[in-house]
Formats: structure tokens, sequence, C-alpha cells
């Protein structure tokens, strides 16, 4: 409804100036009247579906009254529709393809009715200042009204955003406790019930306590079982129970390794703890290390070197280099995230990571590992970032709508000057070929020494012509002054008098 009754007041409103022009003393009469209110209401009808139309419709009836395409009844329509033009259609490209053409026809109309070319420089200037400054406007004010919609939406995002990523992190937190419940809770009872199994068994109790020992021993086994069935299904996805010690060090790793019949030699010199993400870090590599040994060449030498980095005191370098393939094949069980996974490891750890193969077919793994862990970087939110952009895209429509037209308006005076200095080398006669003009002299035989284009009329102010002459030509004297001119009158084909006249 509030849709309909805008196009309504606008129709009115741009039909004033067309009932304005209705008098005949002005040029107008009541059918033409009668037909641009029409045209104007179809105009109106179909600017939301087709923006374009209505603007390309009102210049075309514009052309029809003058070339110059500025007319008192119509320039309201072309304010308005080249600002609702920039206003509700997204696309550059048809509104150009549009003032291109706009300009070409002023040009062939000039150029067919032989009007001075003056007049479409004044279609140029109408076309900048009614049709595109307008349609630059209406496309900033468009870019405007998105940016401040989109603001809007991304707070609302934002504000679903946080709380989604609060409610992820809290649920987070509690599947780790939960883990971490699961752990502890299932080793103790584990625990309870090896010590349940072995007084079951034990000679020196009686029948009794060994079934109480007995039944205490599988109540712990199946609280361990429902402990894992309803704790162990917290985990994050892919995530199963640890298969290692929690806190295990390198040492005891390396150990393992060995008992488990890995030929793995380390050189580890004493260190203080490692802080924050390092420790974790350090203890994959030779875990990962090891485990890709195992796997890919079993039974062969494989030695770990942990040593302090020289450039950070509290830094470590670790390189775990393996032989080339043996021959047992007792593989340890690997994590199954690879080199791409512990390489994010380590990058998260702010170190880095490379690995080569060696000459005789060995493989070297080595880690860079910082003591200080790296600060955290903020990046930048997704809305924040589609925010800025349209910021940036607002601030080019601003500019555009500013320069645009100034553009425009500087490249028509130019055009407009070299257009004005053509003509004027067209009329100027030089002074030494003013000279050489002699009274009596045939025009034909003057014609040669004659630019190609006199002036219009004699200036304003110029003495009358002599009496008896048929016809006078006005030449210019310089190219920049407009006064004084040569007049050269001729009678009867024949040159009759010259002068410089003010």
């Amino acid at each position: 409804m509030r849709e309909r009754l805008f196009d309504a007041a606008l129709w009115l409103l741009l039909c004033v100036p067309v009932l304005l022009r209705s008098d005949p003393d002005d040029g107008g009469s009541w059918p033409l009247v009668a037909l641009g209110v029409t045209v104007l209401g179809g105009c109106v009808a179909v600017s939301r579906r087709w923006p374009l139309v209505p603007l390309a419709v009102t210049v075309a009836t514009s052309l029809t009254v003058t070339p110059e395409l500025f007319t008192a009844s119509y320039s309201p329509a072309l304010v308005a529709f080249g600002y609702l033009a920039g206003r509700r259609w997204a696309r550059t490209r048809g509104a150009l393809w549009l003032f291109a053409a706009i300009a070409a026809a002023g040009l062939l109309l000039t150029t067919v009715t032989g009007t001075p070319l003056g007049q479409w420089f004044t279609l140029l200037l109408a076309l900048a200042l009614a049709v595109v400054a307008p349609w630059l406007i209406g496309r900033y004010a468009r870019q405007y009204d998105r940016l401040v919609r989109s603001g809007w939406e991304l707070a609302d995002r934002m504000e679903r955003e946080r709380a989604a990523v609060a409610d992820r992190e809290r649920l987070r937190e509690r599947s780790r406790i939960a883990g971490d419940m699961h752990d502890s809770l299932g080793h103790d009872l584990a625990l309870i019930a090896i010590r349940a199994g072995a007084l079951e068994v034990d000679p020196g109790l009686g029948p009794d306590q060994r079934r109480a020992a007995g039944e205490l021993r599988r109540a712990a086994a199946d609280a361990t079982t429902r402990l894992r069935d309803v704790i162990g299904v917290l985990r994050e996805d892919g995530a199963g129970a640890p298969t290692t010690p929690p806190g295990e060090t390198v040492e005891e790793l390396v150990a393992r390794a060995r008992a488990s019949g890995l030929p793995v030699t380390l050189t580890a010199p004493p260190m203080p703890a490692l802080p924050g993400m390092t420790g974790p870090a350090l203890h994959r590599v030779v875990q990962e290390g090891l485990t890709n040994a195992a796997k890919h060449a079993p039974g062969a030498a494989v030695s770990v070197a942990v040593a302090p980095e020289t450039t950070d005191v509290t830094g470590v370098r670790v390189e775990v280099i393996s032989g080339p393939g043996g021959t047992t094949d007792t593989p340890l069980p690997s994590g199954g995230t690879g080199l791409v996974a512990l390489d994010e490891r380590v990058r998260l750890a702010g170190g880095s990571l490379t690995h080569r193969t060696t000459a005789d077919g060995g493989f070297v793994l080595t880690a860079v590992l910082p003591g200080h862990p790296p600060p955290p970087r903020p990046a930048a939110p997704t809305s924040a970032r589609e925010l800025d952009r349209a910021r940036r895209k607002v601030r080019r429509g601003l500019t555009q709508a500013i320069w645009i037209p100034l553009a425009l308006l500087t490249a028509l005076g130019v055009l407009m000057g070299g257009v004005a200095l053509w003509t004027q080398h067209r009329s100027y006669l030089e002074p030494e070929e003013y000279a050489r003009l002699r009274t009596g002299q045939p025009y034909a035989e003057a014609a040669g020494e004659l630019p190609a284009r006199p002036l219009d009329g004699p200036p304003h102010g110029a003495p009358a012509e002599p009496p008896g002459t048929d016809e006078c030509r006005y030449y210019r004297t310089t190219l920049l002054a407009a006064v004084p001119v040569y007049r050269l009158c001729f009678t009867a084909g024949r040159l009759a008098d010259k002068a410089e006249v003010p």
C-alpha cells in the first residue's frame, strides 16, 4: 500500500510541469499534455520492475521536443527516473549502455537536422547533470541502505554466533571433564577389580570371603563397563580412550617402545618441564616417529635425539632418525593422524616440522619447538570482514557519485574547448593571406586564400557594410580574440572591398 501511494504521489508531482506548459502560447497543447501525463503514468507504473525503461522513454520524449534534451516539462522526470534507476537497479552495464546510446542519438540527431554542434554539447551537459548525477546519487543511496541492513543483520548474526560459541565451549568443557572422570574412575575401578580378583583366589580366606571378593570384582567390572557406556560417549567424535598413561614422558615412551621389540636409542639431557603445548607436541612428535618406523621399517634401528634449541634456551629440537627397513614386524599402534596432523600440532605450538629421506633409504623427522607458547592471533570474524567490505563498497560508491560527474564535466569542457578552437581555426584568416587579396580579384581566385568557414555574421557594433555590395563575409584576425575581424565584400563575383573592422 505504501508503494502505491508513493507511486501515485510521484506521478502527480511529475505531471505538474507538464500541466504548467499547457498554454498554447508556451508551445503546448491539451492533446500533448494528455499524452505526456499518460506516458508519465506508464513510466511510474513500470519503474519498479524495469527501472531503465522509464528513463529511456522520458529521454526519447524530451528529444522529440528539443535536441538539447533539457525541457521544462520533462526535466524533473529525467532527474526522478535517473535517481530511481540508480536506487532500484543493481547492475551498471545496462545504465552505461543507455547513457552512451543517448549521447550517440543526440549526435546523430544534430547531424541529421544540421543544427550547430553546440546543441550536442548542451545535450551532454544536460545528460550529465539531469540523468547521470541523479543515477549515481541513487546508487550511493542504495549501497548505503544495504550497508545499514547488513550492519543490523551482522549484529544479529554475531549475537547468535557468540551464544553458539559459548554453548559449544561449555559442552566441550563438560565433555573434557567427563572424559577425565572416565579415565580416572575407570583406572581406579580397574585397580579395585584387580585387587578383588587377588582376594578371590587367596587361599588364606574362607569361601564366604572369596565369594564376596568375586562379587566385588564383578561389580567393579560392571561399573567400569557402565562408566564407559555412559560417560565415554561424551568424548569428541573420533577421540578414543587413551591407550597410554596420562603425563607419559619421552623416556617412558621410548622405554615402552623398546620393550615392544623396537631397537631404539634415546639421547636427551635433563631439561625442565616444557610449558604450554610444547610438552605434548614433543611427545607427539616422538610417538609419530616411532610409529612410522615400526610400520614402514620394522626391525630398523631408530635414534631419538632431544636437545635444547640454541636460539631459545627453553625451546627444544627433536630428531627421530630411522634406518632402512628391517625384518621384524611389530608395529606400534598408530594414532591415524599422520604427518599432516603432526605438522598442525607443531604449528599450533608455535614450532616447525620438517621431514626428509636419507641417501641409504632412512627417514629423518625434525621438529623445532619454542619454549614460550606463541601469543594467540585473534582472527577477524566473518561478519566483521563482510561489514568492512560493505563499508568500502559504500565509500567507493560515494567517490563515484562525486568524481564521475566532475570527470564528465571536465571531459565535456575539454571537448567543447577543443571543438571551439577547431571551429575558430576554420574561420581564421592569416594576415599574410589577407594582404595578398586585391580589390577586383575574382571570387574563384580569392577562394584559395580564404578559410573554410566564415563567421556567422558581423560582430556586435560593427560599422555598416558598403552600399551596393552583394555579400560581405567576416573572418577572424586572431584565434582567441573575437574582434577585430576582416570584412570582405563581393559584388558580381569580385572582391569589391576589404577592411579590418572592430
